[in-house]
C-alpha cells in the first residue's frame, strides 16, 4: 500500500500561526483560549482529528498531561520521530506513563517492531491500571494470537478484567478456534465466554454492537453444532435495527427449518429480505425462501421464489455495473461517500438509514474492512486540506488588497489632514492667547485651556510621527503576505497531488470489492437456477410418474 506524507496539517498550521501573527485579533484569540481550558481544547481536537486550531499553543500545554498531549498532537500531525521520543519521555515519568507506553507498543506493531512493541505494552501492563492496562493486555493477546500462539493468548486473556477489550480478545481467539477445529465446542465456549465479559462495558452503544456480533456468532457455532434450540435462543436476542440484524434472521430461519417449523423460517426469511443484498445474509435469504417451499411442499410457489431471487440478484448485478461506472467516471469517494451527504467518515456509526438503502449500505459493508477505512479517510483528510488552502489563498488574496488600499492611501492623503489639523490647532493657540490677553481675571481657566490645547499638539505630532512608520510597516506586512499567498498555492498543489494519489488507491479498492460482490451475485445466480432445474425436473419425472405406462 503507498504511503502519502503526512503535509497538510503542518503546512495549514504553519499558514494559520502566520496569519494570526498578521492579523490584529491574534491577541484577542489568545485571550479566547486561556491556559485551563487548552487540554480539553487538545482532546477535542484529538477526538475530531481537527488539529489546526491547537497545534500553534501546543507548547502552552503545562501540567501532567502537557507533555503526553503534546506527543499526541506530533504522532498525529506526523511529526513521528518527535512525537515518539516525547512518548518515550512521558513513559519513563510519573504521569500517563501507561498510556504513552501503549501508543508507543500499537505504534511499533504497525512498523512490525515486534519485539519493541512487546516491550512497551509489557511496561504498560506493569505500570499502568485500568483501561490502559486492558488495552496493553489486549495487544499482547493479539500478538501472541497472531504469531499461532492460542493458548498463549488465552493464557493473558484469563488474566484480563471484564470490559470490552477482553470480550473482543476472546471472539477473536473463536474465530481462530472455528477456523482450527473441526468440533465447534472450543469456538463456542470462548464466545460464551466473550458474551459475559462484554456485558460489563459500560459504553452502552459499543456493548450492544459487539453483543450482537457475539450472538450471531454464537448462534451460528451453535448451529453448526447440531444446537438449534441454543442456536434460537442467541438470535433471538439480537437487535432488529443493527448491521448483524439480517444474518442474524437468516441464521434464525435455518435454525427453525431444522427443527421442522418452515413456517417460521420463512418468516425470519421474508424479514431478511427487506435488507439490501450488501448485507450477509440477505442472498442467502432470498434462496431459503424457495427451499421453505420446497420443504413445505408447495412445488409451484418454491418455483416462483426461486425466480424472484435470481432475478433480485441480476438487478443487483445492474445496480454494482452502475457503481463501477460511477466509481471509473467520478471517483469512489464522491460515489460512495460525498454522495451519501455525509458531513464525515463517521456518520454511518449513527444512521440507521443505512440498513435500508443499497447504496449506503454497501457503504457500510465496504468500510468493514481496514484498508478501506484507512483508503476513504486518507481521501476526506486530503480533501479538507485542499479546500483549506485554497480558502486560505483567497483569504490572502483579500488581505493583501486591503494592504495595499491602506498603503495607497496613506502615500497620498496622510499629509494632507496632518497639516490641516496643525494648522487648525496653531490657530487655536493664537485665539486662546488673544481671550487671555483681553480677560485677565480667568487665568486659570485658560490656563486648563492650553494645557488641553498642548496635549492635542503633542497628540498630532506623535500622529504625524506614526503615520511616517506605518506605510514601512504596511510593506513589511504586504511582503510576508505574498510569501505566505506562495507558499500556500505551492501547498495546495502539492496536497492536490496526494489526493490524487489516495483517490486513485481508493478507487482500485472500491473496484475490487464491487466485482468482489458481483461474483457472489454470479455465484448465487448459479445457485438458483441450479435449484430451478432440479425443481423442473423434479416436476417432469412426477409428471411421467402420473401419467404410466
Amino acid at each position: 500500500m503507498a504511503r502519502f506524507p503526512a503535509l497538510g496539517l503542518r503546512c495549514v498550521a504553519g499558514l494559520l500561526l502566520a496569519w494570526h501573527a498578521l492579523s490584529p485579533s491574534a491577541e484577542a484569540s489568545e485571550t479566547m483560549a486561556p491556559a485551563e481550558l487548552l487540554p480539553g481544547l487538545v482532546h477535542f481536537a484529538l477526538a475530531t482529528e481537527d488539529l489546526v486550531p491547537v497545534l500553534a499553543s501546543s507548547n502552552e500545554l503545562e501540567g501532567e498531561s502537557g507533555a503526553f498531549l503534546r506527543a499526541r498532537l506530533l504522532l498525529e500531525s506526523g511529526h513521528s520521530d518527535q512525537g515518539l521520543a516525547l512518548l518515550e519521555q512521558v513513559a519513563g515519568g510519573q504521569h500517563h506513563r501507561a498510556e504513552a507506553a501503549v501508543l508507543l507498543g500499537r505504534v511499533y506493531v504497525e512498523r512490525g517492531q515486534l519485539a519493541a512493541a512487546k516491550a512497551w505494552f509489557d511496561r504498560a501492563r506493569k505500570v499502568g491500571y485500568g483501561q490502559a492496562r486492558e488495552q496493553a493486555a489486549y495487544g499482547l493477546a493479539e500478538m501472541a494470537r497472531r504469531q499461532g500462539q492460542p493458548d498463549q493468548a488465552g493464557k493473558i486473556l484469563a488474566g484480563m478484567n471484564a470490559g470490552y477489550w477482553a470480550a473482543t480478545g476472546y471472539l477473536n481467539l473463536a474465530a481462530d478456534y472455528a477456523a482450527e477445529d473441526l468440533n465447534t465446542t472450543r469456538a463456542l465456549v470462548a464466545v460464551r465466554v466473550a458474551l459475559a465479559l462484554a456485558e460489563t462495558d459500560p459504553d452502552d452503544d459499543r456493548r450492544a454492537s459487539l453483543m450482537d456480533e457475539l450472538r450471531v456468532r454464537a448462534g451460528f457455532l451453535a448451529f453448526q453444532n447440531d444446537e438449534p434450540d441454543k442456536a434460537i435462543g442467541f438470535l433471538e436476542q439480537v437487535r432488529l435495527d443493527g448491521y448483524d440484524t439480517p444474518q442474524a434472521l437468516y441464521l434464525h430461519g435455518l435454525a427453525l427449518t431444522s427443527k421442522g417449523n418452515h413456517r417460521a423460517a420463512m418468516q425470519s426469511w421474508h424479514r431478511a429480505k427487506k435488507y439490501p443484498l450488501a448485507f450477509a445474509g440477505v442472498a442467502e435469504a432470498w434462496m431459503a425462501m424457495g427451499r421453505g417451499y420446497d420443504l413445505s411442499g408447495y412445488l409451484g410457489q418454491a418455483g416462483e421464489a426461486y425466480l424472484a431471487a435470481n432475478s433480485a440478484y441480476e438487478s443487483e448485478r445492474v445496480t454494482l455495473r452502475k457503481l463501477a461506472e460511477g466509481i471509473r467516471s467520478r471517483g469512489a469517494f464522491k460515489v460512495l461517500v460525498a454522495d451519501a451527504g455525509a458531513s464525515d467518515v463517521e456518520w454511518f456509526l449513527s444512521d440507521s438509514r443505512t440498513l435500508t438503502q443499497p447504496r449506503l449500505a454497501y457503504l457500510l459493508d465496504f468500510l468493514q474492512q481496514e484498508s478501506s477505512q484507512i483508503a476513504v479517510h486518507r481521501v476526506a483528510e486530503l480533501t479538507a486540506m485542499s479546500e483549506a488552502l485554497a480558502r486560505q489563498v483567497a483569504d490572502l488574496a483579500v488581505f493583501i488588497q486591503s494592504l495595499e488600499q491602506q498603503l495607497t492611501t496613506l502615500e497620498e492623503d496622510v499629509g494632507a489632514p496632518v497639516r490641516a489639523l496643525k494648522s487648525e490647532q496653531e490657530a487655536l493657540e493664537q485665539r486662546l492667547n488673544r481671550i487671555r490677553a483681553k480677560t485677565p481675571g480667568r487665568s486659570q481657566e485658560l490656563a486648563s485651556l492650553a494645557v488641553v490645547l498642548g496635549a492635542a499638539a503633542d497628540s498630532l505630532r506623535g500622529f504625524s510621527d506614526r503615520a511616517q512608520g506605518r506605510p514601512e510597516q504596511i510593506q513589511r506586512l504586504l511582503a510576508q503576505a505574498r510569501r505566505l499567498q506562495v507558499n500556500s498555492s505551492e501547498y495546495a498543489q502539492k496536497a492536490g497531488a496526494l489526493r490524487q494519489r489516495a483517490e486513485t488507491e481508493l478507487d482500485g479498492l472500491a473496484l475490487a470489492y464491487v466485482e468482489f460482490q458481483d461474483q457472489k451475485m454470479v455465484a448465487a445466480q448459479d445457485k438458483t437456477e441450479q435449484q430451478i432445474a432440479h425443481l423442473y425436473e423434479y416436476l417432469a419425472l412426477e409428471n411421467l410418474e402420473g401419467q404410466g405406462p
